[in-house]
């Protein structure tokens, strides 16, 4: 495939005038449908609104809400005029948002009421006490911010723009036009934020060129085409929802069902209602679907294709899937976010065994390797190391974070990804893990990815993560954590011996611990460090982690 230089407004016009009858959004819990045209006019409109509240390319414009109408629009009516799109996180509290506020320089927030056990707007409040009944904010704490645009379900809160009355007043088409003109496909449009799970998150600075080339590449290695339907039920706000969902469909003409946030029967329910042929998700999203009391149920018969990805996959749930949910053409994409997100992914094409058992081969235009983490001496096949990325699709940057940025991306545009994986003679990647998820084992290395596809194999476990916690005779020892599958009766002794006639002997866990869920990151992403913390509590091993630091 050809790189494209278009901005991703260009591209939703360009697909809006090929497949203009096409379903562009349809949500199921909502009267929200509109073709490709219609989505495409709508927010040419919300796009002459913000102009109108004097939004200019290079400002900043947050969106805090789950996967709502009004948070795909702000997408495509913000890079319509070069306003860069700042995500928030569903799950951030009032530290966590003051943060990022302060961090991203955000002119205006789009919000909604909250999520969960997060009340946005009186998050919003508080932080902001001086938000009266004007229409321009003015904090002393968050000088750039001016508005706070409400798209919630409640009475309008005081101070507050709503969203729907935006298009009461919007800017002449010509000033549209003008601002689409002063676009470049190498302007920054989109700021994420890593998820944080060491130190502060940082800003990721993403162009319409790293956004439309990565969504086209991933699309093409699932075949999307017009008549695809995409369910979507990864947070937009992750480079799961954005790129290998949104941007994958819009590219492709493909129709999307957002579903607001994860639950498995509402998922469940629109991939049979709406006949969807596509969907992606994380591992535990699919396994809880699979293990749902209502699963047999539903009709998957429509589905193709999709992606599993944010974490690794396990071999058992890939091969569940592709069995009980008719995904025979399910891919595997891997990357981060500092990649746009994707760098390798398996395609329709590739024979099972690959697409249950390695994250594919590179994507076009993109280049890695496999590196010696301490040396950066580029490792023969087979040879588990640091992956390495360059191509179109490596961030700018961190948002006003250059020692940040120059500690993973080296002199050469190489990105250090912190992934351990290694690379096979035919250029199929597999991935190992992080490298600081590697359990040093009285200088042993282990792999825990390794014994988690073992322990999947066992029949009374669900999920499991395997970590190392601190020992002072090895330096660190293995611990699985295990989701047992309901009703299932089975000790950690049981589980050891059955590691023990199929991996070496240094290699079986000497804790197993059983849990009924995992901590996890707003997009699903299992915190290990925190099941890490939690054993070191647990087995009082304060003292031993002390030495360990030290």
């Amino acid at each position: 495939m050809d790189l494209i230089r278009k901005t991703l407004g260009q591209v939703l016009k360009e697909t809006a005038d090929r497949f203009p009858d096409t379903l562009a959004v349809k949500y199921t819990d909502r009267d929200y449908e509109r073709t490709y045209r219609e989505f495409d006019d709508e927010c040419g409109r919300l796009a002459r609104a913000f102009i109108a509240l004097g939004y200019k390319k290079g400002d900043h414009m947050a969106v805090w809400a789950t996967n709502t109408p009004e948070w795909i629009m702000t997408l495509f009516a913000a890079a319509k005029i070069g306003v860069v799109l700042v995500t928030v996180n569903t799950n951030y509290k009032i530290f966590e948002l003051e943060y990022q506020l302060k961090q991203c320089d955000a002119r205006g927030i789009v919000l909604i009421d909250g999520f969960k056990d997060s009340n946005y707007t009186e998050i919003i409040r508080t932080l902001c006490p001086t938000l009266g009944d004007g229409k321009e904010l003015h904090s002393e704490k968050f000088p750039f911010l001016k508005h706070i645009i409400y798209a919630g379900k409640n009475r309008l809160p005081s101070g507050m723009l709503a969203f729907d009355s935006l298009l009461d007043n919007i800017a002449p088409v010509e000033l549209l036009k003008k601002a689409e003109a002063s676009l470049d496909p190498d302007d920054i449009i989109n700021m994420q934020y890593t998820s944080g799970t060491t130190g502060f998150p940082k800003g990721v600075m993403l162009s319409h060129y790293n956004l439309v080339n990565n969504g086209k590449s991933i699309g093409d290695c699932m075949k999307l085409t017009e008549k695809d339907k995409y369910c979507i039920c990864v947070p937009f706000f992750h480079c799961f929802g954005l790129v290998l969902s949104i941007f994958a469909c819009v590219t492709h003409g493909s129709s999307m069902i957002p579903i607001e946030y994860y639950r498995p029967v509402s998922v469940m329910s629109a991939l049979s209602n709406e006949k969807c042929t596509a969907i992606n998700g994380v591992p535990t999203m699919f396994i809880a679907m699979l293990e749902h009391a209502d699963f047999l149920k539903y009709d998957f018969s429509h589905l193709r294709t999709g992606i599993m990805a944010g974490s690794p996959c396990p071999v058992k749930a890939m091969q569940d899937v592709v069995d009980k949910m008719n995904m025979k053409e399910i891919t595997i994409v891997f990357g981060q976010t500092e990649s746009s997100p994707g760098c390798t992914q398996t395609t329709v094409d590739d024979p099972l065994e690959r697409r249950v058992s390695t994250v594919g081969r590179t994507l076009p235009h993109v280049e890695a390797k496999i590196v010696d983490p301490d040396t950066g001496a580029t490792l023969p096949p087979n040879t588990p190391g640091e992956f390495c990325a360059k191509g179109y699709n490596i961030m700018k940057g961190y948002y006003k974070m250059p020692e940040a940025t120059a500690s993973v991306i080296d002199k050469d545009g190489w990105l250090h990804t912190g992934d351990l994986a290694s690379c096979d003679e035919h250029g199929y990647y597999k991935v190992v893990g992080r490298i600081k998820d590697m359990i040093i084992r009285g200088g042993e290395n282990i792999y825990p990815k390794e014994i988690e596809e073992f322990l999947y194999t066992h029949p009374f476990v669900s999920d499991v993560q395997v970590i190392g916690i601190p020992d002072k005779q090895y330096g660190e020892e293995v611990m699985a954590v295990v989701v047992k599958k309901p009703g299932a009766d089975i000790t950690e002794d049981q589980l050891k011996e059955y590691l023990k006639s199929r991996i070496s002997r240094h290699k079986v866990p000497r804790y197993v611990r059983f849990v009924d869920s995992f901590p996890v990151t707003a997009s699903g992403k299992i915190q290990k460090y925190k099941l890490r913390e939690e054993a070191i509590e647990i087995l009082k091993l304060q003292e031993d982690a002390s030495i360990e630091t030290a």
